[in-house]
């Protein structure tokens, strides 16, 4: 299960109802945020998420409205005496700036709190047992940008039907074959394929941030379960998506239809359009899906 907070839901330009981009994902007991706009430190503490076991902050790339709300976050930690590593995972390029920028108020290798850079092309990022996270590379103007893949592996649950009939008692052996090692019952080998049931529960969020093409991306997408992407420009103005490196409405749904995505939540709101000319521009394409707006909580 993966739930996600919707912290900044703007474009470049924040709006009175929309903040920089900033979304929180928990899983597993981790919390993990992706970007950190200008002002999230405030709307952490407005979602009632706050900063509780934040820990680790991915980054898609380094333009200032996607970091530039880093010094006031780790400022803020640093004055409630955070024990706890922050661990900055992004580009190496984008890793740069973040390091420049905090040199800057703190000093060469300072920080008002400990921190660990994690340089990233492709490939995993974390192992966390329950769930992984890995990133590719994509398109954004000059930038070393990044998306994520958040994904929990399917379990196969055991049968009490087969369980019982093959009379395997409660205890330690069911233990056993639930993690696919076979055991012996009175002198007869009992396979796990024989109490295992298909497996289920997997679940597949890939997050994208600013983009300006969807080529060559299929594999990373295919059959998620949710795909949060930009959308900060409609299709009448996709000269312009072109010029400022970022996609329309219509070929952000266009790459979910392809890729068999269950949902589509788009994000990265220009307040040159209203939302319901978004959707409806999209929801034509790929009828399930959403727009994000600051605070929006959903759990997959």
């Amino acid at each position: 299960m993966f739930a996600l907070t919707f912290l900044g839901t703007s474009a470049s330009v924040p709006s009175a109802e929309r903040n920089h981009p900033a979304l929180l994902v928990e899983a597993a007991g981790k919390r993990i945020l992706i970007d950190c706009g200008e002002g999230t430190q405030r709307q952490l503490l407005r979602s009632g998420a706050g900063f509780r076991r934040l820990d680790r902050v991915l980054l898609t790339h380094a333009h200032l409205d996607h970091v530039l709300g880093i010094p006031g976050l780790f400022s803020t930690l640093g004055l409630r005496q955070s024990a706890e590593v922050m661990n900055v995972h992004g580009g190496q390029g984008t890793l740069d700036v973040v390091i420049r920028m905090l040199a800057g108020l703190w000093g060469a290798g300072g920080a008002p709190i400990a921190v660990e850079f994690v340089a990233l092309t492709e490939g995993q990022v974390i192992d966390a047992g329950d769930f992984t996270i890995a990133c590719f590379p994509v398109r954004h103007r000059d930038t070393d940008s990044l998306g994520f893949v958040f994904q929990s592996p399917a379990r196969r649950h055991l049968r009490p039907e087969r369980l019982e009939a093959l009379g395997v008692p409660d205890g330690p052996v069911r233990g056993e074959l639930a993690a696919g090692r076979a055991v012996v019952i009175a002198d007869r080998a009992v396979d796990p394929e024989e109490v295992l049931g298909p497996p289920s529960g997997g679940r597949k969020l890939v997050v994208i941030g600013d983009i300006e093409t969807t080529d060559g991306l299929s594999n990373y997408v295919a059959d998620a379960d949710m795909l949060v992407i930009e959308a900060t420009f409609l299709e009448r103005d996709a000269a312009t998506a072109r010029n400022y490196g970022h996609l329309t409405a219509a070929e952000a749904a266009a790459f979910a239809a392809a890729n068999n995505v269950r949902q589509l939540v788009l994000t990265h709101m220009s307040g040159r359009y209203e939302d319901d000319e978004i959707l409806a521009e999209a929801a034509r394409i790929f009828p399930n899906t959403g727009i994000a707006a600051d605070f929006d909580h959903i759990v997959i």
